[in-house]
């Protein structure tokens, strides 16, 4: 393993510490005028989603932990498991839903994520800022009924339901927003 400093933090890494894996979200070198210096960081635990705040001195070594991110897409849904193949090496790879937690709201068949891998661990989901998806239900728009951002519910085609302006019909394709899973334009 990789041996770093905290001298070497970057938002995004991923550090392997006694108490599990975590990304490191934040952080912030505090030189006080008494005292040594520090580093006062935001980690969050890739396999549990906690948030906790730690401080480390300044200079203390750590292990780094080396992620893969593998471009993947999504064959079908097997039960409560998604399976995936890798688009270099045509392997397979079934995924557990609460892997994927929230992010599978924006997968449909053959689309494709990045799968953010630590040895044959999935720890985390890379999906593009916005998705495509079809609308299977909404309320047909009322004629009149104009006012200006008005919404109503829609489900897409993954389960997912989102708000989206009155004119909006079934069938339709729209963007979808995957970080916050809000409705952004028609496709």
């Amino acid at each position: 393993m990789a041996q770093i400093a905290t001298s070497d933090f970057k938002n995004g890494m991923t550090l392997d510490l006694d108490d599990g894996l975590f990304n490191l979200v934040e952080f912030q070198h505090v030189k006080p005028g008494k005292g040594g210096a520090f580093v006062r960081t935001t980690l969050k635990n890739v396999r549990t989603g906690a948030v906790v705040e730690r401080t480390f001195r300044a200079g203390e070594r750590m292990e780094r932990a080396i992620v893969d991110k593998k471009e993947m897409q999504l064959l079908y849904r097997d039960g409560d498991d998604y399976v995936f193949m890798d688009t270099s090496t045509y392997d397979q790879l079934n995924v557990p839903s609460k892997v994927l937690g929230d992010h599978a709201n924006f997968l449909v068949d053959s689309s494709t994520a990045l799968l953010i891998m630590y040895g044959d661990e999935i720890i985390g989901v890379d999906l593009p800022a916005s998705v495509e998806l079809s609308i299977t239900e909404t309320e047909p728009g009322v004629q009149g009924d104009r006012v200006s951002g008005a919404k109503k519910p829609a489900t897409l085609e993954t389960g997912l339901v989102v708000q989206v302006p009155l004119f909006i019909e079934v069938g339709e394709r729209v963007k979808v927003d995957t970080r916050s899973g809000d409705f952004i334009s028609r496709a």
